[in-house]
C-alpha cells in the first residue's frame, strides 16, 4: 500500500472497530467512546480528501452491526471473442455490473445489471473471481469491496436508451477504450479473457 494510503487504512480500521463496539457494547459511556471513535475516523477522512463532513458520516457512519464488505457484481459477456463493455455519462469504459442489491444473490445482480446497463439478456455460466478491489483499484475507497466476476452467456435483448450508460460495444483486448479504473482496470478485463479462452478455469479466490 502507498505510504499516502496508509491513513486511510488506519481510518477504516477504526470506523470497523468502533461500529463493532456500538453494536456489542452494553455500557453507555463506552458507546459515547465508539461514537467518539467513529467520528474522528470520519474526521480524518473528511480531512484528507476535502469531503465535506456530513456526506463521509453518510457514507461511512451508517451502517450497524459488525462490518462486512459490500458486494460488487461484474459480468463478462462475449461475442466472436470480444468483451462487452459499457459507456458511461462520464464517457469511460466498464464492464457491466454494480452494487449487489438488497434481496438479490450475487447472479441475479448480474444478470440485472446487464439487463440495466446493455440490454440484454444472459444467463450466468460461472465465477471467475472474486477480488479484492484494494487490491486491483483506485482510488481505496473508506469501505471494503469484494468485486465478484461472472462469465455469462448472452440470450438476446439489444441496448436501450437509459440512465446509466450511452452505448455499448464489443471490444478486443488489444483495441480497449478508455476504462473507467476505478470500476474495471485492463488486468481485470485480461483476467475475462484468460477465463473465456481456458478449455478448464479455476476461479481465482483472494
Amino acid at each position: 500500500m502507498d505510504k499516502n494510503e496508509i491513513w486511510l487504512k488506519w481510518a477504516v480500521e477504526l470506523q470497523a472497530l468502533a461500529q463493532s463496539g456500538l453494536f456489542y457494547t452494553k455500557d453507555k459511556y463506552d458507546a459515547e467512546r465508539y461514537e467518539r471513535i467513529r467520528e474522528i475516523a470520519a474526521e480524518m477522512i473528511s480531512f484528507k480528501s476535502d469531503i465535506p463532513l456530513e456526506k463521509v458520516k453518510d457514507l461511512f457512519c451508517c451502517e450497524v452491526g459488525y462490518q462486512t464488505p459490500k458486494l460488487d457484481s461484474r459480468a463478462a459477456v462475449f461475442e466472436e471473442g470480444k468483451i462487452l463493455l459499457v459507456r458511461e455519462s462520464d464517457g469511460l469504459w466498464s464492464l457491466p455490473g454494480g452494487w449487489v442489491d438488497a434481496g438479490l444473490s450475487v447472479g441475479e445482480n448480474a444478470i440485472k445489471e446487464v439487463k440495466e446497463e446493455a440490454g440484454l439478456d444472459v444467463k450466468l455460466d460461472f465465477v471467475i473471481a472474486i477480488e479484492d478491489r484494494d487490491r486491483h483499484n483506485r482510488p481505496i475507497y473508506a469501505y471494503k469491496i469484494c468485486k465478484i466476476f461472472v462469465m455469462c452467456s448472452a440470450l438476446g435483448g439489444k441496448f436501450e436508451k437509459n440512465i446509466e450508460t450511452t452505448e455499448t460495444g464489443y471490444f478486443a483486448l488489444d483495441n480497449l477504450p478508455p476504462l473507467a479504473e476505478e470500476k474495471t482496470t485492463f488486468e481485470q478485463v485480461k483476467m475475462c479473457f484468460d477465463a473465456y479462452n481456458a478449455e478448464n478455469w479455476s476461479t481465482i479466490l483472494e
